[in-house]
């Protein structure tokens, strides 16, 4: 796996130089989401180091991106032989080799029996987009079902999904018309005030006997889109009866599920798709960010009976990109045949238990919850109220950093773990000596 290296924090955050570059940022780059003052001028495996020299462990994969670890060398070498051989041909209007075997092994590694197909894009949003043009078409039905707390991206179809954060949302309205959003399984804070087993899954039967009977007629809901874990919500995840319930309601009413892969896809949960921990096979899977380690590619797997009936229905440029394709290909082969997957699980696991053990010594943490290397907590004032701790959430991140963790919040106060796969448990425990140090720095100011 990667080499063990502690991380080692010499200078201020933001040192010197990475003032300097922030300072650029600050003036010539539209606004956008900067998690941390933090420069970054090279990585590898799950180790970054700034312009200033510091080191630091990676806990956010380059927010999902990089599963195999920064610069892989496999990946790093099937990049630069691509690009030495043909960087881009549209690859929607054209044909070349590294694409076709691509969507061969693509279609072949997703779930289920049936024959399926694959359609290329650039990131996870346009690839929301086209699952929602796919499904509208093939349906002939105008609406759609989300979730509260959903993160699907922020392009004008996709951000009419997502329903994490108001700010999102905000100055962009009216988003796409017919959505319907309804609540999630969140049980740590049951929208419905009940507690899981004993609540016989009522958000399930709410969907059905209500929001069925007085909101919305299930023969008009084209598709539902269900991440199998919700990330930007706050990394929850749901009873695998939850997930298996929507399914048989998809398929009683003809409404095709759409699987969002797109953050906790290619291995991130121990399984190559997240929604193979379910036993669960949905129409549609929407994949990015882990797919090319780093270089920009997105897919949606789609049973094949739902493909457009002609040509030019839909299409794009860049899509399928030769020397994405290629990096995807090195990316499933380090995680299927160099055991990355297998030790995400493995990782994952130890990974988990040792953010049990921060909450029995931290009253801060009101849940641990997770699957594989896709681990978060949620930082509450008072576990009996479950208070959220924002201000405390983002301390905590502060003071991680300063120590050489980088993570990165969701939710509204909880912090997501998601390493590179290739993580030792040695760095895990370095890691995790750092979050106790931090958890106990905030404590004390509580």
């Amino acid at each position: 796996m990667s080499e063990f290296i502690r991380p080692c924090v010499k200078t201020s955050i933001p040192g010197e130089k990475a003032k300097k570059i922030i300072a650029l940022d600050d003036k010539y780059m539209m606004t956008v989401t900067k998690a941390s003052p933090l420069a970054i001028r090279s990585a590898k495996g799950i180790v970054l180091e700034d312009v200033d020299g510091n080191i630091f462990y990676d806990f956010t994969s380059g927010v999902g991106v990089v599963n195999t670890g920064h610069c892989h060398p496999k990946i790093v070498k099937a990049i630069q032989d691509q690009t030495a051989q043909l960087m881009h041909f549209a690859g929607t209007d054209y044909y070349y080799e590294v694409q076709s075997l691509l969507v061969e092994k693509l279609a072949n590694i997703a779930p289920g029996n049936q024959q399926k197909k694959v359609f290329f894009t650039n990131s996870g949003t346009e690839s929301v987009e086209a699952a929602l043009k796919l499904a509208r078409f093939y349906s002939k039905r105008p609406q759609f079902l989300a979730f509260m707390g959903a993160f699907h991206g922020r392009t004008m179809g996709s951000l009419s999904l997502t329903c994490s954060k108001s700010l999102h949302r905000k100055g962009f309205q009216p988003s796409m018309p017919g959505v319907v959003h309804i609540p999630y399984a969140y049980c740590y804070r049951c929208p419905y005030h009940l507690q899981y087993p004993n609540c016989d899954l009522f958000c399930v039967k709410y969907l059905e006997e209500t929001y069925f009977r007085q909101m919305i007629d299930p023969t008009e809901i084209a598709a539902i889109f269900v991440e199998p874990i919700q990330g930007e919500g706050g990394y929850i995840v749901p009873p695998k009866e939850f997930i298996q319930s929507l399914k048989r309601i998809c398929e009683k009413h003809g409404i095709l599920y759409v699987s969002d892969e797109v953050q906790a896809g290619f291995g991130r949960t121990g399984k190559f798709f997240a929604i193979e921990n379910y036993d669960v096979v949905p129409d549609i899977i929407t994949c990015a960010k882990g797919m090319g380690s780093g270089i920009p590619i997105g897919c949606i797997i789609l049973d094949a009976k739902l493909d457009y009936p002609y040509s030019g229905a839909h299409s794009n440029t860049y899509g399928g990109n030769a020397v994405c394709c290629a990096s995807t290909l090195a990316t499933i082969d380090v995680l299927v045949n160099d055991g990355v997957m297998n030790n995400a699980k493995v990782v994952g696991e130890y990974l988990h238990q040792k953010l049990l053990d921060l909450k029995e010594k931290h009253t801060l943490i009101g849940d641990v919850r997770g699957i594989g290397l896709m681990q978060g907590i949620e930082l509450v004032k008072d576990r009996n109220t479950k208070e959220h701790a924002k201000a405390e959430r983002d301390r905590f991140i502060e003071e991680m950093l300063k120590m050489g963790l980088v993570c990165i919040g969701c939710g509204v106060s909880s912090v997501r773990f998601i390493p590179p796969l290739i993580i030792t448990k040695q760095e895990i425990d370095v890691a995790v000596e750092i979050m106790d140090k931090a958890l106990s720095m905030v404590d004390g100011k509580k």
